[in-house]
């Protein structure tokens, strides 16, 4: 995927507040949730946590490398998408969805 298309995405995504940073804030997230960005590095432990999540909120995962980078927050290993269409968007970038 293109890494400058998916950091804007991003960023209109944080702009607009419908990105949601972190397993525990994503945990705790009311709404609905259209995707998920998990961080290539992240632990097994939060990789399964993510997995959990993913099956709440019945979205896909897409693993990125370097997601501290892309939303500007240190150490951030997860980031959920609460936009249909970035969603959707990235999602096509990616080649996961037509």
């Amino acid at each position: 995927m293109e890494r400058n298309k998916l950091s804007a995405y991003i960023g209109f995504a944080r702009r607009a507040r419908k990105l949601v940073l972190g397993v525990n804030a994503a945990e705790a997230c009311r709404g609905r949730v259209y995707l998920l960005l998990a961080d290539e590095r992240a632990s097994e432990n939060t990789k399964k946590q993510i997995e959990g999540l993913a099956k709440k909120f019945s979205c896909p995962v897409v693993t990125v490398s370097g997601l501290e980078e892309l939303t500007g927050k240190a150490y951030c290993k997860l980031a959920a998408m609460q936009e249909e269409n970035l969603a959707r968007a990235i999602l096509r970038a990616a080649g996961i969805e037509g």
